[in-house]
């Protein structure tokens, strides 16, 4: 069973019911909603097309809603592009016509980029394919010269090398798209451009004003971020290690040392992590992956990245339903490593909390005895994202009766969503429900070995989960179910 949860973005490419259907049929675990493109009618029929085939196949896929942010760009050339030559001058003005750019300059959709930056600066363009160094600011015009040469057409993305950029995380469209995301009941909504915890704080609220449950993932994409980075990870329930943009801030030699920090220090504080950008490139256009794209999914998997992210891969590749597979074959092929399944996560520290303690002694107990399975009596899912946070080649069935937890987990890596109610189950009767589940879904047999963990108050919100039993099925007298 594939533990890295893979979370694939929809669009064009996926727009018809049999694309979606063979998406989830692939192995899709959270679908991503880009609201950086598209209207909410059409993100609302997206959802409507996962959510019926995810009953259709008997699975469970979570939905990411993920915010634009201060996309800062170009706008538009009077011919479509313009080729920029190293040496020549080149302008940005915030006053221009949107309409008129030439070879000669550009208007830009962000108002404040003049007053942002000083002679000296460099502006990268189009993901790095030029760049411009300003040469002075007049007003509100920024005066720069040609450092790479190449294309540059409508609507390109700016950024400022080593960061800087005053823009704030929500724009006013960023709001709207919560209350859009809200209604449709997202379990995860992405900031994008956070600078600070405030940024995460201020959209949780919106959400929950908008009357959102969702969780909250912190892209990192600015390199201020990497200057808060503990207390962003602390405010959020998940970041996602956003390759793109934050590369061409901090420059592309520095990300590979920079992702597998943030992998390791969002699973140290116990907050989910998402690798995205460029994993499966080439598949937008090719059937198979390059094998530059094969090591950088099995890298992010070993060092141990909740989910994987495609991106146009999926949205508007030829190819969605077979980059999905190939990620999917990767991923379990990396995960039978040795450094996958092995963990010293808070082996050195004190626990708070009985719930975290039975979570943590749950895994060393599977870990060094021959388990089969976990099975996690959960209300909220918070004792089985403690599990995942260890390293295990071991399955954890997080065992709820709310549908907004069993797809909360479907991001959790080695977590599996199962619906089952136990608030009419007596205490008696516990185990042998939970292995009859199993059993009847073909998971485990008789002799194996599964370890239950649960609450005390079982079916009680309020109940924690304070003890753990390990079970060998078929043990179990049948006139217990």
């Amino acid at each position: 069973m594939r533990r890295t949860k893979i979370v694939a973005t929809l669009g064009p490419a996926t727009d018809d019911q049999q694309t979606i259907e063979r998406l989830v049929e692939a192995g899709v675990d959270v679908v991503r909603l880009n609201y950086s493109h598209g209207s909410h009618e059409e993100q609302g029929r997206r959802v409507d097309l996962v959510r019926a085939a995810a009953d259709k196949y008997g699975r469970v896929v979570g939905v990411l809603a993920d915010l634009q942010g201060p996309k800062i760009r170009t706008e538009r050339f009077v011919d479509g592009k313009v080729y920029l030559t190293e040496g020549e001058k080149f302008y940005l003005d915030a006053e221009m016509d949107p309409s008129a750019g030439t070879v000669e300059g550009v208007g830009i959709t962000y108002k404040s980029l003049p007053g942002d930056v000083k002679p000296g600066n460099r502006l990268v363009l189009d993901d790095g394919r030029m760049l411009l160094d300003v040469d002075n600011v007049d007003g509100m015009r920024i005066n720069c010269t040609v450092a790479l040469s190449g294309y540059l057409s409508d609507k390109k993305g700016i950024n400022l090398q080593g960061g800087g950029l005053s823009a704030p995380a929500l724009t006013e469209k960023d709001k709207e798209d919560i209350k859009s995301a809200a209604a449709l009941q997202a379990d995860y909504i992405a900031v994008s451009f956070p600078k600070c915890a405030d940024d995460i704080n201020q959209a949780r609220k919106l959400l929950r004003d908008a009357g959102g449950y969702g969780a909250i993932v912190s892209k990192i994409e600015r390199a201020e971020a990497l200057d808060n980075i503990d207390e962003i990870i602390d405010a959020s329930d998940a970041i996602m290690v956003a390759r793109g943009d934050l590369g061409v801030e901090v420059g592309d030699a520095e990300l590979p040392a920079i992702q597998k920090d943030l992998i390791a220090r969002a699973r140290s504080m116990d907050r989910v992590v998402i690798t995205a950008t460029q994993m499966m490139e080439s598949m937008i256009d090719n059937s198979i992956p390059t094998r530059a794209e094969v090591f950088d999914v099995a890298n992010a998997v070993h060092d141990g990245t909740d989910a994987v992210m495609l991106s146009g891969e999926t949205a508007a590749g030829k190819y969605p339903v077979e980059t999905v597979e190939a990620m999917g074959r990767i991923c379990e092929s990396a995960e039978q490593h040795p450094r996958a399944k092995i963990s010293d996560h808070r082996m050195a520290l004190t626990f708070e909390r009985v719930d975290e303690a039975i979570a943590m002694a749950t895994m060393y107990t599977a870990n060094h005895l021959d388990v089969d399975g976990i099975a996690a009596l959960t209300e909220s899912g918070s004792t089985v994202l403690w599990m995942s946070r260890i390293s295990s080649g071991i399955p954890i069935y997080a065992m709820t009766r709310h549908r907004q937890t069993r797809r909360k987990v479907t991001l959790y890596r080695g977590v599996y969503p199962t619906r089952i109610d136990f608030s009419q189950v007596g205490d008696y009767n516990v185990s042998s429900t939970v292995a009859g589940l199993l059993k009847d879904k073909g998971i485990v047999e008789d002799g194996d070995r599964i370890i239950i963990t649960r609450g005390d108050s079982l079916g009680d919100e309020g109940g924690g989960t304070n003890a753990m039993k390990v079970v060998t099925i078929g043990s179990i007298k049948d006139s217990q179910r």
